[in-house]
Parts: C-alpha cells; sequence; structure tokens
C-alpha cells in the first residue's frame, strides 16, 4: 500500500497526499480522480490495459474505474503525488453538465499541466503538510480553483461552451472573465469598480454574480488568490518577503505582514521556515 502522509475529507471528497513505491495501488473509485506529482521520482501507472506516465510536467486524469498500480523510476526519491477524489455530488453542484451522473468526464488520461494548476498543486502539498495552518475555508477554495481551472483548461476546447457551463454557478462568461484576470496577477491595489467595468457590468450586479458563482465576494477571493500566490513564493525558499509584498500591492511590508498573520495564523517569516523544513520534521 502507498504512505498516506497527510489526508483530508470534506464535502469536496478526499485529498490525499501519497508516496508510492512500487507495485503500490491506487485502489477502484466511483469517483473521478486528479493525481499530480509533487516532488520525488517519476512514476507510471498500469490502469485498464494502458500504461501512464506521470512527471511534474502532465496530470492524470481517471474516470471512476479499476485499481491503479504504480512503478516509480528507480534512483531517486520516492515520488509524492497528489491524489484529488472529488466527490461526485460536489462536482454536479459546480460543473452538471459535465460531471452528470454516468458520464466518464474525462476524454484524456493525461494532459500536460499548465502553470497556474501547477502552482495550485504544489501550494495544496505545502498547505496540507503544514495542516496546523490550514483552514477549511481555504482547502476547498483552492480545490474549486483547481477544478475550474481543470474544466476550463482541458474539457472547455472539447466541448461546446454552451453545453459546458449548463446549469453551472461559473456559467457566466463575464464572471469567468473577471476570475482570470484576479488570478493573472493579484494584487490588493485592484480597484473593483474598474474590474466590473472591464466585464460589462455594474457594480452591484458584478458584487451579485460574484458571489453567485464563487461563494465569496471579489475581495474576499482576491484576498484567497493573494494567500495562494504568498505561500506557493514563500515556500520556494528564493523569494524575499519585501518581494511578495510588493508583488501583491501592498504599501508596507508590515501591511503585508499583518494581512498574512490575520488570514493564515502566523508571520509569513515562520510560514517560510515551516514550510522549507525537511519532511520529516513535519510529521
Amino acid at each position: 500500500m502507498a504512505r498516506l502522509i497527510r489526508v483530508f475529507d470534506g464535502v469536496f471528497g478526499r485529498l490525499q497526499l501519497l508516496e508510492m513505491t512500487a507495485g503500490d495501488a491506487l485502489p477502484a473509485s466511483a469517483a473521478p480522480r486528479i493525481v499530480a506529482k509533487h516532488t520525488g521520482a517519476d512514476v507510471s501507472f498500469s490502469a485498464e490495459g494502458e500504461v501512464l506516465r506521470l512527471t511534474r510536467d502532465n496530470l492524470l486524469f481517471f474516470n471512476p474505474s479499476a485499481p491503479s498500480i504504480a512503478q516509480p523510476d528507480g534512483g531517486a526519491a520516492q515520488p509524492q503525488l497528489v491524489v484529488f477524489e472529488a466527490s461526485p455530488d460536489w462536482l454536479r453542484g459546480r460543473f452538471p453538465a459535465v460531471f452528470d451522473a454516468g458520464i466518464r468526464p474525462f476524454p484524456a488520461a493525461s494532459d500536460a499541466i499548465t502553470q497556474r494548476i501547477r502552482q495550485l498543486v504544489d501550494t495544496l502539498a505545502i498547505e496540507v503538510l503544514n495542516d496546523q495552518f490550514l483552514s477549511h475555508e481555504r482547502l476547498e477554495f483552492n480545490l474549486q480553483e483547481l477544478m475550474l481551472s481543470i474544466v476550463e483548461t482541458y474539457l472547455a476546447r472539447r466541448q461546446a461552451a454552451n453545453r459546458l457551463w449548463r446549469g453551472s454557478p461559473f456559467a457566466d462568461l463575464r464572471i469567468r472573465r473577471a476570475l482570470a484576470l484576479l488570478r493573472a496577477h493579484p494584487n490588493k491595489e485592484v480597484n473593483m469598480n474598474d474590474l466590473a467595468s472591464q466585464v460589462g457590468l455594474s457594480r452591484s450586479r458584478f458584487y451579485d454574480l460574484f458571489h453567485v458563482s464563487t461563494g465569496h465576494s471579489p475581495r474576499a477571493y482576491l484576498d484567497m488568490l493573494c494567500i495562494e500566490t504568498a505561500i506557493a513564493k514563500l515556500s520556494s525558499g528564493s523569494a524575499k518577503i519585501a518581494e511578495v509584498s510588493a508583488e501583491l500591492g501592498f504599501s508596507a511590508q508590515s501591511n503585508f505582514t499583518r494581512f498574512f498573520q490575520q488570514k493564515v495564523g502566523i508571520p509569513p517569516s515562520e510560514y517560510r521556515r515551516a514550510a522549507t523544513k525537511p519532511q520529516n520534521e513535519q510529521e
């Protein structure tokens, strides 16, 4: 059996951080699964007569199916994988036309990973390893962002847009455009009135539609993106806190420190130390 490093269950389904060795299996599941490599060796999976290779440069998509057997490459650290087994009910509530009962949603078993999804996967791995600082709200936000990015990136190009978004809270193209603009450059100085105008909505209508789509106000959503970006950069160990603060639009590093501590519970300097500790010190 794979070594379970962390597991989180919720209305979203199950998120696991696993360490795989040769012959380990992902058991059969009635739910769709997304598998990404975080660290360690590359790994191949044997599933339904097909061999699927997983590296840092791609994702694997498993429709509900039989077990998958792992075979890591030799000569490197054992692979650590992020495995998201998404609740069918949770998916149908957000993307009913994509994840309706009886549909095999993923037409391809593997695809190249985007920079946005790479950051989300690595941030999720860092967050679950430092789970003493992780809020349920932030975890579900990042998983919703992951699935929205997957639907937009890998499924929208293969299906007619009017069908893909039917019944989804994300059906309004104007809100999806606003989300894309916020994700491209998370910055506390974003003027929400200007953003509403950019996507062709009045301020009040923009706020109403945004909350219906995401479950958050535009400002709260932006705050979540800023924290995600900060954690991604701090955990790399190379970015200076002052640089992260400036990139996210804070007028002073002290303002960024207060914001981060309010949202995460500790100062950014302490989070960076925790996130860059060797894993065996975190367990």
